[in-house]
């Protein structure tokens, strides 16, 4: 398995690596670390200065300084992809790679709190077809080195069996308990029949982890409680080394993913690392 790494020298890139070495060490997978440098369109300064290689070669010290925050027990390569988009430039590498997923950091702006979209990531959350990871601001100074926990947020819509899916294969590769959480009704709070739908589709799903996993998993069920999104997300319990998986909207196409309204709402509460899952081909 590898892991790409979308790297930039500054605080979310340090937290984008920290996210990746957990799940590395959790899923034994290699890392990949990308810096994407933008091609020069302008006339240089120089007559014998060369922008690109003067980029390339400044980021490539970053990457060495990215590379010492990663742990012995964790392969890193790094890569400098010369591209006039950093989104695509990233995308291209995580085809050529054959990389099963790409870690992002925020970049300030965007979303508040924990987490921040900025216009690559935006991009990115629109248009991959790989699962994005989400890294919180902050996340450098987690001291859990390893996945604790996935926490599955499942509702009814189409994809909701491919995203259970995903979390099964997941929690059965890194040997994690696995949480899922019943998001039904969360957006039609007037609905009478929303406790009873909500815990019997908690139980339902638990039902099929179950049966797909190991015996000796621990598999939970639980129903988020709130007046939003947001307030449900609020009322679970949360630990260092956590981590939560969302669907796509059903506004995705087959294998790329597109982020729905409730997973953009979590993300404003969320302190831990967001896995946005691609919708299958149907």
């Amino acid at each position: 398995m590898r892991l790409l790494v979308a790297y930039l020298a500054t605080t979310g890139g340090a937290d984008a690596i920290s996210v990746g070495v957990r799940l590395a060490r959790t899923l034994d997978a290699e890392l990949d670390v990308c810096m994407v440098v933008p091609r020069d369109r302008t006339a240089p300064l120089l007559p014998t200065a060369n922008y690109d290689e003067v980029l390339i070669e400044q980021s490539e010290q970053w990457l060495a300084d990215a590379v010492e925050m990663v742990p012995a027990d964790v392969k890193v390569t790094t890569h400098v992809v010369l591209h006039d988009s950093a989104g695509q430039g990233l995308l291209d590498e995580t085809d050529r790679l054959g990389a099963d997923a790409l870690v992002v950091g925020g970049s300030g702006g965007g979303l508040a709190r924990s987490h921040s979209l900025g216009s690559v990531v935006d991009e990115l959350l629109h248009a991959s077809s790989v699962p994005v990871v989400l890294a919180p601001r902050g996340a450098r100074h987690c001291t859990a080195e390893r996945i604790r926990e996935i926490t599955c947020a499942i509702g009814t819509l189409p994809g909701s069996d491919e995203l259970l899916d995903a979390a099964v294969r997941i929690s059965a590769e890194g040997e994690l308990p696995l949480r899922l959480v019943s998001l039904v009704g969360l957006d039609d709070s007037d609905d009478p029949q929303r406790p009873r739908l909500a815990t019997t589709h908690a139980q339902e799903t638990l039902d099929k982890a179950v049966a797909a996993l190991p015996p000796a998993t621990s598999v939970t069920a639980c129903v988020a409680e709130g007046a939003s999104v947001e307030g449900a997300v609020d009322s679970l319990d949360w630990h260092d080394g956590d981590l939560m998986l969302v669907g796509s909207s059903r506004m995705a196409q087959p294998r790329r993913l597109f982020l729905g309204s409730t997973a953009a709402k979590m993300l404003r509460v969320l302190a831990v690392p967001m896995v946005v899952v691609p919708r299958g081909d149907g």
